[in-house]
């Protein structure tokens, strides 16, 4: 695996210098920007893949990198973990360029990191999405509170879009009515992927809450007026390619965030010890 491709790279792009501050605080309001790496792990390597990721956080706390990701590991699905890393925007990835070989010391590790992922890994995928605030809904979450989060993928048909966008709002509407708490960001590939693509994440605290996530979609879905029904019906036999739901566990060890965050609850976010596959705790 070329590790001008993997994991360090992307990160070093999001970062604002190397070995000049800690990690950054994790975002606050929905990032502009959002990389995210899928990294497929190969049956029975988990815990082998969990070790080696360690090393990357290890890696760029040492060398003071000022970025932040976190680590997603797949509880549903494919045995992967999505690192999802926020950014302002291109002009600041642009600089990053210049920045990320800055640091031989830490390039060599993060190219011997990326050595080692390498055997235990079945695929890589790479792909860049913007956000969509005018299709996303409710308040932005303390993120560092955040366990386990439900991403839903939908691939559109080309031409489609508009349609997406109108059962979105729709849906959205619906579900503000229906409960005002509701919370999911709303994200469209743009670099990596085949296109149209959306993807929708919401988060929470802990997994009993998605007897709550499930109670206010059907709530929802009863609430719907005739509009935003047909909204939706018309998206669904026109424009739907397929849709996709996972869940997954936030990954302590895997995640680089800054001390201030890991002192809020060192319990989770030092752990004593690492596991191959996240498993679900209520």
């Amino acid at each position: 695996m070329n590790p001008k491709l993997s994991l360090p790279a992307l990160v070093a792009l999001v970062s604002s210098g190397v070995g000049t501050a800690s990690a950054q605080a994790l975002p606050t309001t929905q990032p502009a920007y959002l990389t995210i790496v899928r990294e497929e792990v190969k049956l029975g390597r988990g815990a082998e893949h969990t070790r080696i990721e360690a090393g990357w956080p290890a890696a760029f706390a040492k060398a003071k990198s000022p970025s932040s990701y976190l680590a997603l590991a797949s509880l549903t699905g494919q045995d992967e973990v999505w690192f999802t890393i926020p950014f302002a925007s291109n002009a600041a990835v642009a600089e990053e360029f210049k920045r990320q070989d800055a640091d031989p010391v830490l390039s060599a590790e993060l190219a011997r990191l990326a050595r080692a992922d390498a055997e235990v890994l079945t695929g890589h995928t790479v792909v860049q999405a913007v956000a969509r605030p005018d299709l996303t809904t409710g308040a932005f979450p303390d993120v560092a509170k955040q366990r386990f989060w439900q991403i839903t993928t939908f691939r559109v048909k080309p031409g489609h879009r508009p349609d997406f966008e109108a059962a979105a709002k729709a849906y959205g509407a619906a579900a503000q009515r229906a409960e005002p708490k509701t919370s999911y960001r709303v994200y469209e590939l743009i670099a990596g992927a085949p296109g149209p693509t959306f993807f929708i994440f919401s988060s929470v605290e802990s997994y009993g809450q998605f007897d709550d996530l499930k109670a206010a979609g059907d709530k929802t879905a009863q609430g719907l007026t005739a509009e935003e029904r047909a909204a939706l019906q018309k998206f669904s036999a026109e424009g739907l390619v397929s849709s996709e739901t996972n869940r997954f566990r936030l990954d302590p060890a895997m995640s680089y965030v800054s001390p201030e965050t890991r002192a809020q609850d060192p319990a989770f976010w030092i752990p004593k010890k690492q596991v191959a596959r996240a498993t679900t705790q209520p």
